[in-house]
């Protein structure tokens, strides 16, 4: 982690580069993958760049792990790093941070963290980690200041209005009077205690880590002011869950906007990202494998949200539906009581996206949303 990435004459990103790691790239879905499927163990770190490392940590379920990038950052401190993003704070995640302080990063100092967005996966440990070396969470105000409500947020039972959204929802008595028993504060369980400060990112900040500059880009939709960091001179961008390589992000209708439009600020971030990044931007996500084709996976991503509100438009002119009723029009898979929640509230912010731009309407009869063509 100590340089940037090499430039070819006319100026641009070197991804030659990666080829010396041995591995074959890979094609699939119209975006190529340099390193294929290689990736690296939990507790340790794959070079990446000489500057940016690369090391995962578990996270349970569907997703499986969270990439997490270390960043050179020596200008003021020999051995210097930064972290973006930081894990879920559990057990497995936290053995696996152990292992890199006692190993690959025993003899570097950490300078700063860098969160992406308020999710448990990407800021858990960032309490942890900053107040274990007395460093500074780096991190836009609105997503600090998501997190930091949420975990203060603990109560025996849910609040009413979280009851009555998710009967709005379509929820059965039977699943309402088991969520109604599950407590209140979730989120705190796998977050870490914060401190009481953080450094704000705006969008449009540029901030300088070792030898580069990071421009900050907000987007909105899968949390309020998601922040993705661009390296536009060396072509490369940390992003979170913005933009990933072969799922796409849950965009829900969240309990503190229930009257929102989440899913008109995700479309509107994917125009904003177009505009924004070289198609021959090397991708590094949160989830998945670093990739290059970011056009075309955003292309990707806004066709798969239009084709599913044209389908559910086509099906609410021949009956009425509720969020839970959408399930087999939105999702590929079987929604289970795992992801249950985060598929209505996914449901929930299609049809709210139709609605908003007048292609449904919404009659709340006895507290349940029943949509229907405009």
């Amino acid at each position: 982690m100590a340089s940037t990435a090499p430039e070819t004459a006319s100026g641009e990103p070197d991804w030659t580069l990666l080829a010396d790691h041995g591995f074959e790239p890979t094609e699939f879905k119209g975006l190529t993958y340099p390193l294929g499927e290689q990736a690296p163990e939990y507790g340790t770190i794959f070079p990446l760049l000489p500057d940016i490392g690369w090391t995962r940590l578990p996270v349970p379920g569907n997703l499986n792990h969270i990439n997490i990038w270390l960043l050179g950052d020596d200008n003021d401190v020999e051995n210097g790093y930064a972290i973006a993003d930081t894990g879920l704070f559990m057990p497995p995640a936290i053995d696996s941070w152990k292992s890199l302080f006692a190993g690959p990063l025993k003899d570097k100092e950490l300078t700063r963290i860098l969160v992406t967005h308020f999710h448990p996966d990407h800021i858990g440990c960032a309490g942890w980690l900053a107040n274990k070396f007395k460093v500074k969470i780096w991190m836009n105000r609105t997503e600090w200041l998501m997190a930091r409500m949420l975990t203060s947020d603990i109560q025996d039972a849910p609040p009413k209005e979280a009851v009555a959204l998710r009967k709005f929802n379509g929820y059965s008595e039977e699943r309402l009077a088991k969520f109604a028993k599950q407590g209140w504060g979730n989120f705190a369980r796998a977050v870490s205690r914060l401190p009481i400060s953080h450094r704000r990112i705006n969008d449009g900040d540029v901030i300088t880590v070792g030898k580069r500059q990071w421009h900050a880009i907000t987007g909105g939709g899968h949390t309020p002011e998601h922040c993705s960091f661009v390296d536009h001179h060396n072509g490369v961008i940390i992003a979170g869950d913005q933009i990933l390589p072969r799922i796409t992000s849950n965009v829900s209708l969240m309990d503190a906007e229930p009257d929102s439009d989440p899913l008109g600020e995700w479309l509107a971030s994917i125009d904003k990202f177009k505009n924004a990044l070289a198609d021959d931007m090397l991708v590094l996500p949160a989830h998945g494998y670093p990739f290059t084709g970011v056009q075309h996976r955003l292309d990707i991503l806004a066709q798969g949200h239009h084709q599913r509100l044209d389908a559910l438009e086509a099906e609410l002119a021949k009956r009425e539906l509720r969020a839970t009723d959408c399930f087999d029009l939105l999702f590929d898979r079987t929604i289970d009581d795992s992801v249950y929640g985060l598929a209505a509230g996914e449901a929930m912010a299609h049809l709210r996206h139709l609605e908003r731009t007048g292609r449904a309407q919404c009659e709340n009869r006895d507290g349940v949303g029943w949509f229907s063509a405009a």
